[in-house]
Parts: C-alpha cells; structure tokens; sequence
C-alpha cells in the first residue's frame, strides 16, 4: 500500500566484532567495494566526509548480481555510535523511483568473538503496485556476509 512505512528486517551472526563491522559503515565505507566488488562497484562522498553523521554518499552497485542491473543510491548517513548503529537514508537514486522513502539500517551487537546484526529495510512506497524491496534487502543480506569475511580475513 501506497502511503504506509514498512519495516523488514532480519538478524545474522557474524563472526567479525561489532566494533569492526560498525566502523567499516560507520567510517570506512570506501573498503566496501573490496570486500564485496560483485555487489558494490564504488562509494564515493558527495557532502561531508567517510565518518561524520549527515554526510551523503553515492554507492554504485549492482542488484540482482546475476541479471546485472547497475544503479546508484545517494544516501545521508545517520551514525548511532554507543548503539553501532548506521542508517543510510534515501536521497536520491534508482530506489527513490519507487519508493517515497527508503532507509536501510545494520545494527550491530556484540555476541562472544564476533556479533549480532540486525538488518532493517523501512520502506514506503511511491505507488501501491510497487513490490516490497526484497531483491534489496536479499542484496543486504549478501553484502553483510561478504563484509564479514573480509573483516575475518584481514
């Protein structure tokens, strides 16, 4: 339905700390793309800088790896640090075509050596013929993986 905020989410364990994994959202969002080059082609900063709340990035990935279907999304980071919880909020980009607002969330939380991830998509959107984003949240879930063992390989 159009007009109504959606939430999905999920939970995965990883095996990196939570501190390591916040930081690379959190501060290092550039080391993304060696982490995950199938799913994230390039991160760069259009406003601000790689750690500061508010500051607004574009991310160049490809959803659905195996059809390829490029796409950008500019987003304003919001930073949560005693929680190691970022939020990227939708400014602009091929999501916002269909969705009036659209704001990916990972909050990490610390679990024995490694840690707990929430994945959180809220979504809203533009038309109610619009499918819920799940090829985005499934590009979440791949790209919280292959995050985390780079972090465990490093």
């Amino acid at each position: 339905m159009a007009g109504v905020k959606v939430k999905m989410e999920t939970e995965v364990e990883l095996k990196a700390s939570a501190d390591k994994f916040y930081s690379i959202f959190s501060s290092q969002a550039h080391q993304v793309p060696n982490a995950t080059p199938d799913i994230i082609q390039g991160v760069e900063v259009h406003e601000g800088d790689w750690k500061t709340h508010g500051s607004v990035k574009l991310w160049k990935y490809t959803v659905e790896t195996t059809e390829g279907n490029a796409e950008v999304f500019k987003e304003k980071v919001e930073l949560d640090d005693a929680n190691r919880t970022v939020s990227f909020v939708g400014v602009e980009g091929d999501v916002m075509k269909y969705y009036k607002t659209f704001k990916p969330t990972f909050q990490l939380t610390p679990k024995g050596d490694g840690c707990l991830a929430k994945l959180t998509i809220e979504y809203e959107k533009l038309r109610a013929d619009v499918p819920p984003p799940d090829k985005y949240f499934t590009m979440m879930f791949k790209m919280t993986k292959d995050v985390d063992a780079h972090l465990v390989k490093a």
